[in-house]
């Protein structure tokens, strides 16, 4: 009876090796499948062997306990060390941003003011000011091609941006916050974002002073009271090019998903009657992956970036903000995704500017938190010519969304022994410091 048990086992763990295997070459991961592969060889036998030649159920008997133990310990919910969750108390001013500050123009008025008040930030600026350039020829990673197509991306999002606002109807709807909040989230699924969540406005959530464009060195003034968080998938094949031209082009086509989805939502608010902001790239009040994970979308990583539960750090996000009563969702609080990013640390090892922090959070203005070095990150930025995205891409969380990869997610968000297996297994499979993959055959040109 026993051997027949452990050959039944043996069969359901060859169909699963085999649906992983199938996933992987679809997913282009032809290393990982072939890794699976020689587990399947060595494993099944093991299992199906002893029906076949009918060996002492003493074995199977030892093999199933074993086996059992195995799979509890990996299945039994166990949390493991709590780890306090991330509040963001104090504001960010945006002029201390590395995209405001590539904008300051040497000599003018902004800059020699700018770098009155922080001197030693100029000694690092004047790093990245020596190299050609996001998007520029003489950059390590430069194509002119997909470069000129992500100029045009980021060119059509500049187009959005007197948009974000505008004229509110005189006519007001009169609705209910559980109907149109949820009215707003499965519309804009609809529409086409991977999710959409909402928060209540917090001070924390808006920058202090305004770093770009005509409102540079304004205090942000923002009365709403709802905030509607979006976030829209980055193409997993395109990101795995990654620091190559294609991340860049992926990038830069979502911020322009993500803009459309915001400000439409914005204006469908206005004609009902009340007040509505959208904020997309280059054109924000508030702090976009601090909105997304107070609305509910997600946790933030070693990376400093949103980690979707699903689709891990590819995403863009987007915010609406809003007068509208709406219903605020969950704060995205995820023991599981922290304790996973203590332990894994691959973005960092992965970094090509080593911008990203070894250690476990620091209290950083009352937080704790992880804080990347935004200067190497965007020194590296300006000599490869994209905006890299080697983190996430070699994020475990960033797998595609599908069963075999959801399973993983289920079971580090169960169990901290999960957690050590899945990081040992992402490692087998996929190599602690992954390669980028050759550009997509649509790509090439």
């Amino acid at each position: 009876m026993f051997n027949n048990i452990l050959f039944v086992i043996g069969i359901l763990i060859f169909i699963f090796f085999a649906y992983s295997i199938i996933i992987s070459f679809y997913e282009k991961e032809h290393k990982a499948a072939f890794k699976l592969l020689s587990l399947v060889i060595v494993i099944i036998p093991i299992f199906i062997l002893p029906s076949i030649l009918n060996f002492e159920e003493i074995y199977s008997k030892i093999l199933l306990t074993i086996f059992t133990i195995f799979i509890l310990i990996l299945t039994i919910p166990l949390k493991g060390k709590i780890h306090k969750p991330q509040k963001h108390k104090t504001q960010i001013d945006e002029r201390d941003i590395m995209f405001s500050r590539e904008e300051l123009i040497p000599e003018s008025e902004r800059f020699t003011e700018y770098y009155t008040q922080n001197p030693k930030k100029l000694i690092l600026d004047n790093k990245f000011r020596k190299n050609p350039g996001l998007l520029k020829p003489g950059t390590s990673k430069y194509n002119p091609i997909l470069f000129a197509l992500s100029n045009a991306n980021f060119f059509t999002v500049e187009s959005f941006k007197n948009r974000v606002d505008g004229i509110v109807s005189e006519n007001k709807i009169d609705l209910q916050a559980k109907e149109i909040s949820k009215f707003i989230k499965t519309h804009t699924i609809y529409a086409g974002a991977k999710a959409c969540g909402i928060t209540k406005l917090k001070k924390s959530h808006l920058y202090s002073v305004k770093g770009r464009g005509d409102t540079y060195g304004k205090t942000v003034v923002n009365k709403h009271k709802f905030a509607i968080a979006i976030t829209v998938e980055m193409n997993k094949e395109m990101v795995d090019t990654a620091p190559l031209a294609p991340t860049v082009t992926e990038s830069s086509r979502q911020y322009i998903e993500a803009g459309k989805l915001a400000i439409q939502l914005a204006a469908f608010i206005r004609n009902m009657g009340y007040s509505a902001k959208a904020h997309i790239d280059g054109s924000y009040d508030v702090v976009c992956p601090l909105v997304a994970k107070d609305a509910g979308l997600g946790e933030l990583g070693r990376m400093g970036l949103l980690i979707s539960p699903k689709i891990g750090s590819k995403v863009r996000i987007s915010v609406v903000t809003t007068d509208l009563e709406l219903i605020a969702d969950k704060v995205f609080n995820s023991n599981s995704v922290i304790d996973f990013c203590i332990q894994c640390k691959k973005c960092a090892t992965n970094c090509p500017s080593q911008a990203i922090s070894f250690l476990d959070r620091e209290e950083i203005n009352g937080v704790l938190r992880w804080q990347i070095n935004q200067e190497a990150c965007y020194t590296y930025w300006t000599k490869a010519g994209t905006d890299c995205s080697k983190c996430i891409q070699v994020c475990p969380y960033s797998h595609q969304n599908n069963l075999l990869h959801n399973l993983v997610r289920k079971g580090i968000n169960n169990s901290f022994i999960f957690r050590k297996f899945a990081l040992l297994g992402d490692d087998f499979l996929y190599g602690k410091k992954p390669k980028a993959k050759p550009f997509p055959k649509f790509m090439n040109i």
